[in-house]
C-alpha cells in the first residue's frame, strides 16, 4: 500500500499586506532622499525675506535710483480695514500702493502708459502676487489715473523720495523730498519731552559719548511745545542707520533717523 505524505503548507503574505509593505519602504525612500526647504540667509543691514506660497521675496535695501516697467493692478473695498504690511489699515481713498520688494514708506511715481496720466503713492504693503503684475494701487490712486475699469494698464515707476515735516509758523509742513534722498543731513533723535529739563539732563548724558548732542525744539498746534534729543551728523542714510543701531544696542531702544 503507498503511503503518500502530506505536503507541507507554506504559508505567504496576504497581498494588501505585501503593496502596504512596498508603499511604506517607498514612502521612507522618498522622504530621506527629499532636501529640505532652503530659506534664503538674511542679508546684514536688509529687511528680512518673507514668503508668499512657494516664493520668497527680498525686500530691498534703498530704493535709489529705482525704476520698472510692467502691468499694473489695483485693491479696493473686500481689502478696506484691513492690516497692510506696514501695521496700518488699508484705506482704499487714500494714496498708497502694494509692492513686493520696495522699503516700506517709498514714495513712487505711476505712469500709466496708455494715456500719459500719473500719481504719486506710497508704498504700504506687500503685492501683487500675480504673475507679471509689479504694483497694486489704491482704489483712489487707481481711479485718478483710469485704472480702475480696465482692471490693469501698463506703467512705469519711479521712486520720488521720503517725505519731510518742517516746522513753519507753529505749523507741521509735509513736502516730499526728491531725487536721491539715501545722501544729505541726517542725525538720529533719541527722546522728546514736555519737560525742557529732561531733554537737557539726556544731552548732557549723551554729550559725554556721542558727538553733537543737541535739542531741536518743535511745535505742535494740539500738543504744545516738545524737546527733542539729538546726536550725530550723517551725510549717508546708511550710515545713520548704523549709529542708530549703535545707540539701540547701548540702552536707547527708541533711537531713530531723521533727515534734517
Amino acid at each position: 500500500m503507498r503511503i503518500c505524505k502530506q505536503k507541507k503548507m507554506i504559508k505567504y503574505p496576504k497581498l494588501c499586506n505585501l503593496q502596504f509593505a512596498i508603499c511604506v519602504a517607498i514612502s521612507l525612500l522618498l522622504l530621506s532622499c527629499a532636501a529640505p526647504e532652503k530659506r534664503p540667509a538674511p542679508i546684514p543691514g536688509y529687511p528680512k525675506p518673507y514668503k508668499i506660497g512657494k516664493h520668497w521675496y527680498q525686500p530691498m535695501k534703498h530704493a535709489r535710483g529705482f525704476r520698472e516697467r510692467g502691468t499694473a493692478s489695483w485693491y479696493g473695498k473686500d481689502f478696506h480695514g484691513r492690516k497692510t504690511s506696514s501695521g496700518e489699515a488699508y484705506n482704499m481713498y487714500a494714496m498708497t500702493a502694494a509692492h513686493k520688494t520696495l522699503p516700506l514708506g517709498t514714495y513712487v511715481r505711476v505712469c500709466n502708459l496708455n494715456n500719459d496720466e500719473t500719481v504719486d503713492v506710497r508704498i504700504n504693503d506687500r503685492g501683487p502676487f500675480v504673475r507679471g503684475r509689479i504694483i497694486d494701487l489704491s482704489y483712489e490712486a487707481a481711479q485718478r489715473i483710469g485704472l480702475v475699469g480696465p482692471g490693469t494698464v501698463p506703467v512705469k515707476i519711479v521712486a520720488l523720495g521720503s517725505l519731510k515735516e518742517t516746522v513753519v509758523g507753529g505749523k507741521v509742513q509735509r513736502t516730499l523730498v526728491p531725487g536721491n534722498y539715501y545722501v544729505g543731513d541726517f542725525t538720529i533723535q533719541v527722546g522728546a519731552f514736555k519737560d525742557k529739563e529732561n531733554a537737557v539732563r539726556l544731552r548732557n548724558k549723551l554729550g559725554e559719548t556721542y558727538k553733537n548732542a543737541h535739542i531741536t525744539v518743535y511745535e505742535s498746534a494740539k500738543k504744545g511745545t516738545f524737546y527733542r534729543v539729538r546726536v550725530a551728523r550723517c551725510k549717508a542714510l546708511d550710515q545713520a542707520r548704523k549709529y542708530a543701531g549703535s545707540l539701540q544696542a547701548n540702552g536707547y531702544p527708541d533711537a531713530f533717523v531723521v533727515a534734517r
